[in-house]
């Protein structure tokens, strides 16, 4: 078996970094964050307004996974017999189990219960071992977590990891997918609901047991990881969490250097293409490109003032007038300025201009050309096909000056950090009427953050916490999904914000973009889609396959 599919920064796992890049752009593409990007993923907007069928088509994951399955049934079949030392087997073992649940929690989030093969199958087994059915979703959920309490349980797992073993699973990563995994299984038992005799659905006589059990993992990674909180400007702050690498809250990372790849040859085992200018830079030079990613107005809002006032602006107000981009986002939360590039934000020694249209000295708005010298579009004019007035600032590093070819960024991508376990903590806590535990672990994020701490918890209070800390890593899509508020959220037309520059005073006339996605392009989700299909061409090639509901021809 190919050991190195027990690192996180193996090109092995889970395939190419340019497919890494656009799995994770795609998930932030259906929900409630972005909107549909100028070129390149417009097919993913297909799924947004509700095109899942049962040929599938969305974040798949299913052969890939079944594939490094195998590979790690493999290995911890054979292993045990190998001429390894005693530690050496136990500890590669514990990393791919946990590997092996990993892959099982990527599967059962999309598609509900899941074949659980946990043995190397040979081809002269019987025919129900080849093509095994589903288990239930209960069952996958049970395996995930009963296999990380072995792993934490397991002496010679790694506590901590040193420089030549960064990527690693440890002790902490286990009660981290631990958490994370028993917090959507405690979920899915209180506001899902048991379908084709249980394949679907967990009882929801089960959810005070997982999110207790989420709610103790959490607890544990307190003892080892905490919050960073290095830097005085909280802005910086929050933006080193995910630029320096390895630091106290990062509990597993998939490494990555800048290590020069070719875009021709698919081999992107150094860097990856996060921060290259046509993807999120904010200063497009690759082929004319950049700011891939489009956040709404509606996300932007989500930030509130440092005072911990509600971030969303008076609409009607923002669009008579002229205002500067101080006097628009004044007060607002650090992390709004680390997640989030608008006009004027600083960036690499100028600032961004996003401004579309010029209002001349008569009032009238000129669209293109200039006037007197001065442009009527803005320097990023890629944001004039498709725009919502910003883009995505998390992950970008500034002091990266070779972005202008992809697979060479060299920023890690964090698979578990700690900021997301307080907020797993706050969740479970609260579910289990701990309400002063979860107004403690959401106060400890805002204080980091340099926003004022809740006097009161409820449920909505830590859900938008989720939103705004977590926004743009890959978890939103997932949460309105598990918390089946996803036909609600997930349902709405979105909005941006034109900048229009004043020849005169420099300032900004601004208007609302409604329905930013465009006309019959406005978000979908439906109750069916809380679970992916198990597709066409699965249930095909094995008839113990059942389709999920709604999906059926």
């Amino acid at each position: 078996a190919n050991m190195s599919v027990l690192k996180f920064d193996s090109p092995q796992y889970p395939s190419s970094l340019w497919t890494d890049v656009a799995g994770f752009m795609n998930v932030m593409h259906i929900s409630d964050e972005v909107g549909m990007p100028v070129w390149g993923l417009v097919n993913v907007h297909a799924y947004k307004i509700g095109g899942l069928t049962v040929t599938g088509g969305l974040l798949e994951y299913w052969e890939l996974p079944y594939t490094i399955i195998r590979q790690l049934n493999t290995l911890i079949d054979k292993l045990p017999n190998s001429s390894n030392d005693k530690a050496f087997i136990e500890s590669r073992l514990a990393e791919a189990r946990f590997l092996r649940a990993y892959n099982y929690f990527a599967m059962v989030k999309r598609y509900g219960g899941v074949p659980l093969i946990t043995v190397p199958q040979a081809l002269d087994e019987p025919w129900e071992e080849l093509y095994p059915s589903r288990n239930s979703e209960q069952e996958v959920y049970d395996f995930i977590l009963a296999e990380m309490d072995d792993i934490i349980n397991n002496e010679y797992l790694y506590e901590t990891v040193g420089d030549d073993n960064l990527g690693r699973p440890t002790k902490y990563a286990a009660l981290a997918l631990k958490s994370r995994a028993a917090l959507y299984a405690g979920s899915i038992a209180q506001f899902g609901k048991v379908q084709m005799n249980g394949l679907l659905g967990i009882p929801s006589s089960l959810a005070e047991h997982y999110y207790r059990e989420s709610y103790k993992a959490s607890k544990e990674i307190g003892k080892k990881h905490s919050l960073y909180d290095v830097n005085a400007d909280k802005v910086t702050n929050f933006k080193n969490i995910f630029l320096v690498k390895n630091n106290c809250e990062v509990i597993l990372a998939r490494r990555h250097n800048d290590s020069p790849t070719s875009i021709n040859s698919g081999d992107y085992s150094g860097g990856h293409s996060w921060g290259y200018d046509f993807a999120q830079c904010p200063k497009p030079q690759a082929w004319g490109a950049g700011n891939k990613d489009a956040p709404y107005l509606e996300m932007v809002e989500a930030f509130e003032h440092i005072d911990g006032t509600s971030g969303a602006l008076d609409r009607t107000q923002i669009q008579q007038g002229l205002w500067t981009t101080n006097e628009l986002w004044a007060n607002k939360d650090p992390r709004f300025f680390a997640t989030i590039y608008t006009q004027n934000t600083a960036w690499k020694g100028a600032m961004v201009d996003y401004h579309n249209g010029l209002r001349l000295p008569d009032g009238t708005i000129q669209n293109d050309g200039s006037y007197q010298g001065v442009l009527a579009l803005g320097t990023q004019s890629v944001d004039n096909g498709f725009g919502t007035g910003f883009g995505v600032m998390k992950y970008l590093d500034e002091s990266n000056n070779t972005l202008q070819f992809p697979g060479i960024s060299s920023t890690d991508y964090l698979v578990f950090r700690y900021g997301e376990i307080l907020l797993n903590l706050a969740e479970a806590a609260f579910e289990l009427g701990e309400t002063g535990e979860a107004l403690e672990a959401v106060n400890d994020i805002r204080r980091r953050a340099g926003i004022s701490p809740l006097e009161s918890i409820d449920r909505d209070k830590i859900r938008h916490e989720r939103k705004v800390e977590l926004a743009f890593e890959g978890h939103r899509y997932w949460d309105v999904r598990r918390w089946r508020i996803a036909v609600d959220v997930l349902s709405k037309p979105n909005s941006g914000l034109r900048y229009i520059l004043d020849y005169e005073t420099g300032k900004y006339q601004l208007q609302i973009l409604d329905n930013v996605d465009g006309t019959g392009t406005s978000p979908n989700f439906y109750e069916h889609n809380y679970y992916f299909p198990i597709t066409l061409s699965r249930t095909g090639n094995n008839p113990n396959l059942q389709e999920n509901p709604g999906y059926q021809n």
